[in-house]
C-alpha cells in the first residue's frame, strides 16, 4: 500500500508540474484542463494517505506535505472560479433591455443530428444571438427556421469540423469571415447594433484544440486568441469574445489573452459553467466562452440541456454599460506578459 501510495502521489504532483513547462506541444497543454479532477484526486490521495500510510514517520510527514502543497497549489487557482471569489465583473442592478445583449453558443458536434434539441434549447433560452459551432451542411439546413426570428444571419457550413453559424435578432453591420491563422478555420467578425443604437464589436472564435491526430501542437490555437487580443485592444467599440475557444477559463493562455486584450471573464466569482464534456460528468471543462470588454456588466450565465453533442450550450446575457469600464478592473500585462504573447504570435508550424 506504502508503494501504491507513494506512486499516486508522484503521478498527481507530475500532472500538476507539467502544464508549468511553456511548451505548445499537446503532451504538456493537456494538462491544463482538469484541474478541478487534479484537485480531486489531490484530496483523495491524501485521505488515503492519513489513513493507510504506515511507513517511517519522516517519510509520512514527507509525502503528506508534499500533497498538502498540491492540494493549496490546486485551490489557488481555482477558488477564482467559484462564488468565493471576487467578482471580476460587476452585475447589472437594473434592467436595461434595450442595452442587454442575450447569446446562446452551442457546439452541437458534427455527427449529432438532434436538430430538434438544439432548435428547442434556443427557442426557450430566446437569445439575441445564436452561435453554432461544428455546423455542417445538414445543421445549416437543419437550422434555416432560425432566421424567421433572427433575419441578420452568416453562415459557413464545413465538412471539416470547424463550420461556424450566426444568427442574429439584432442588425449585423461589416460581418466578416475571417482566416486568422488557418486557411480552414474561420472565425466571424461583425459589430451588433443594439435594440439603443449602440454598436459593439463581436469576435466569435472556434481555434484547434492541442490534441493527437488533429493538431499536436498548441501553436495555432494560442496564436489565433493572441491576434485576436490585439483585436479587441485597439477597438474603439465595446468588444465580445465567444466561442469554443479549446482552451479552459484558468489556463496561461486565457490568463495572457485576458491580460492583452483588457477584456473580462463572467465566471470569475460566478462559477465552472463547464461544458464539456457532456457524457463523462468527472472529464468536464469550461471550453464555451464569452468574454467582454469592461464596459459591461453581468446579467446572468447558466448552462443549457445537452442535445446529442459532446458540449453543453451556454447562455449569456450581458448589459451594456460604459460607466462600468471606470469600475471595473482589468489585469495589465507586464514586461515579460507581452513578450511571451510577441513570440507566440510570430509562431509558425
Amino acid at each position: 500500500m506504502n508503494a501504491f501510495l507513494i506512486i499516486f502521489t508522484a503521478l498527481i504532483i507530475l500532472f500538476t508540474i507539467i502544464p508549468l513547462i511553456r511548451n505548445d506541444y499537446w503532451t504538456f497543454r493537456v494538462f491544463d484542463y482538469p484541474r478541478l479532477q487534479k484537485l480531486t484526486l489531490s484530496v483523495i490521495c491524501m485521505i488515503l494517505i492519513i489513513f493507510y500510510y504506515d511507513g517511517l514517520v519522516i517519510e509520512y510527514a514527507i509525502i503528506l506535505s508534499i500533497i498538502s502543497l498540491n492540494i493549496i497549489y490546486l485551490l489557488y487557482h481555482i477558488l477564482p472560479f467559484t462564488p468565493l471569489s471576487k467578482k471580476q465583473m460587476l452585475t447589472a442592478k437594473r434592467t436595461d433591455k434595450a442595452n442587454t445583449i442575450n447569446i446562446v453558443i452551442a457546439n452541437v458536434y458534427q455527427e449529432n443530428r438532434n436538430a430538434r434539441g438544439c432548435l428547442t434549447e434556443i427557442k426557450n433560452a430566446d437569445p439575441d444571438i445564436v452561435l453554432l459551432i461544428e455546423t455542417d451542411n445538414f445543421w445549416a439546413n437543419a437550422t434555416l427556421q432560425l432566421k424567421e426570428t433572427h433575419p441578420y444571419n452568416r453562415l459557413i457550413p464545413l465538412e471539416n469540423t470547424y463550420g461556424m453559424i450566426l444568427y442574429s435578432k439584432l442588425e449585423l453591420k461589416n460581418t466578416e469571415v475571417k482566416y486568422m491563422v488557418e486557411d480552414d478555420i474561420p472565425s466571424i467578425h461583425t459589430k451588433v447594433i443594439l435594440q439603443s443604437g449602440e454598436e459593439i464589436q463581436l469576435y466569435a472564435l472556434h481555434p484547434t484544440p492541442p490534441i493527437p491526430n488533429e493538431n499536436v501542437q498548441s501553436t495555432e490555437r494560442d496564436k489565433e486568441l493572441l491576434l485576436t487580443a490585439d483585436l479587441c485592444k485597439k477597438s474603439k467599440l465595446p468588444v465580445i469574445v465567444m466561442g469554443d475557444l479549446n482552451d479552459v477559463a484558468w489556463s496561461y493562455t486565457t490568463k495572457l489573452f485576458l491580460k492583452m486584450s483588457g477584456m473580462l471573464d463572467p465566471r470569475i466569482g460566478r462559477g465552472f459553467f463547464n461544458t464539456f464534456h457532456a457524457h463523462y460528468p468527472f472529464m468536464r471543462f469550461p471550453l464555451d466562452h464569452a468574454f467582454a470588454s469592461p464596459h459591461f456588466k453581468f446579467v446572468y450565465m447558466k448552462r443549457l440541456n445537452n442535445c446529442g453533442s459532446d458540449h453543453f450550450p451556454i447562455n449569456v446575457s450581458l448589459q451594456l454599460n460604459k460607466e462600468a469600464q471606470f469600475k471595473q478592473h482589468v489585469e495589465k500585462p507586464d514586461s515579460d506578459d507581452i513578450a511571451e504573447a510577441n513570440e507566440k504570435k510570430q509562431k509558425t508550424t
